[in-house]
């Protein structure tokens, strides 16, 4: 599971042998949610209120999405073939 970033105690995660759609985890004690890279549209979990704000805040600054799209892509060619 590789850490990919931190935002104070929030991990970010992009997971390698991973499924569709191309997503990051990120993990909050013991929250966990699922967001798509593309849409920054959470899927899954949940987190609470301020993690889930600072999550999105810094998945939507310029180019973080395109670094998280290259680490998936890294971590999971058999979806990219």
């Amino acid at each position: 599971m590789p850490t990919v970033h931190k935002i104070g105690s929030v991990k970010i995660d992009v997971y390698p042998n991973d499924h569709l759609p191309p997503h990051f985890h990120a993990l909050y004690q013991d929250h966990e949610i699922l967001v798509e890279i593309r849409t920054l549209e959470t899927y899954a979990g949940s987190l609470p209120p301020r993690q889930y704000r600072e999550v999105i805040d810094w998945a939507s600054q310029e180019g973080i999405q395109v670094k998280l799209e290259a680490m998936y892509k890294r971590f999971n060619p058999r979806h990219y073939r």
